[in-house]
């Protein structure tokens, strides 16, 4: 039995590459961390070098506060909101951003139906997925049952100004499909501020892009979610964001089955059915957190992902199925440059 969890970050990074072929590499400047369980890459273009350092710099330090701020299981203040949750505390207070975020993570929660649920804490931790040390096992049945049967969800929260509430003690926030989404705002914001006008920003396959590299646009690729390579690549236009979900990011196999960190909330078990989910969002005011979030929902509504699409104003997207087959949108597909030997279905 083994525990997966993929990290590579040469050309292909997990769910998305960037694609840096191209001359003048003189003007990019790259910095990379490691944050949020994955690597980060920070890349400008056409700023001088001080300039490019020292935002980079800024953005990266950024990184560092919110993976320590919301880190789901090493003590942080999310970990104590959900101390306070699970004691049956009847009002507890939060910082104004944890406040905004539980906020939007439950509008995004309630638009998809909660297939995007980070109250499910306490079953992510069931199955093992709460530990840098991991070791592959199923939950004890009664815990899972006990789990599911408390049904816990973004609904179950009040969120009056910085002061939260929760009906159900069940309810354990985790925002790890959420966080690295709005990271990316917060690193655009950062940018801009410090006149970076031109970059590119990638959270473990999260990117979004600022502007362009000289005279052409930033371009991606989509990761092949059974291959090292590529499904297809696209250019990513200023303020755009794409981001994946998909089986094979952080998973382990036992007794030759795949168990991935993607947990359906109607079933308390991993996801099957789809092997991954693309979604761009076109630019708009938090586009990286819904390129982070909306694909969760995406992903876990199986045949009906166009459909659950739709209703966050996704019109580019693409699903792999449990299959391998590729269905894209439309709007998509006229931007996608596939790899050879691949193609899709155009699911409008």
């Amino acid at each position: 039995m083994r525990l997966i969890h993929r990290l590579t970050f040469w050309l292909l990074t997990i769910g998305l590459a960037l694609l840096l072929a191209g001359c003048q590499r003189e003007r990019l400047h790259q910095q990379e961390s490691y944050v949020f369980g994955t690597r980060v890459e920070v890349i400008t273009w056409g700023a001088p070098e001080p300039q490019a350092r020292a935002a980079t710099a800024a953005v990266l330090q950024e990184f560092d506060r919110l993976h320590r701020a919301y880190h789901a299981w090493e003590p942080s203040e999310l970990t104590a909101l959900n101390t306070a949750i699970a004691a049956g505390t009847p009002q507890i207070p939060v910082s104004p951003e944890l406040a905004t975020l539980l906020a939007d993570a439950k509008a995004i929660a309630a638009t998809g139906d909660e297939l995007f649920n980070p109250a499910l804490g306490q079953l992510i931790a069931l199955w093992g997925f709460h530990t840098d040390t991991f070791t592959p096992t199923r939950p004890a049945p009664d815990a899972l049952a006990a789990a599911i049967k408390a049904r816990p969800s973004m609904a179950d929260l009040t969120i009056n100004g910085s002061t939260v509430s929760s009906r159900n003690r069940a309810v354990q926030i985790d925002l790890g499909g959420y966080a690295k989404g709005y990271a990316l705002d917060r690193a655009a914001t950062l940018l801009r501020q410090r006149g970076i006008s031109n970059a590119l920003i990638n959270i473990g396959g999260n990117v979004m892009a600022l502007g362009s590299k000289g005279e052409y646009p930033w371009r991606v690729g989509i990761q092949h979610p059974r291959e090292a390579r590529p499904l297809a690549s696209l250019p990513l236009r200023d303020g755009e964001a794409i981001g994946t979900s998909g089986d094979y990011q952080r998973f382990f196999e036992l007794d030759g089955e795949r168990y991935c960190h993607l947990l359906d909330p109607r079933s308390g078990m991993p996801a099957r059915g789809t092997q991954a989910v693309t979604v761009l969002i076109t630019p708009r005011p938090g586009a990286g957190t819904l390129s982070d979030a909306a694909s969760k929902p995406v992903y876990l509504a199986g045949s009906e992902w166009r459909m659950y699409a739709k209703r966050f104003g996704i019109d580019h997207a693409l699903r792999v199925d449990g299959d391998g087959r590729i269905e894209v949108s439309r709007a998509l597909r006229d931007r996608l440059q596939f790899e050879q030997g691949l193609s899709a279905t155009v699911v409008d």
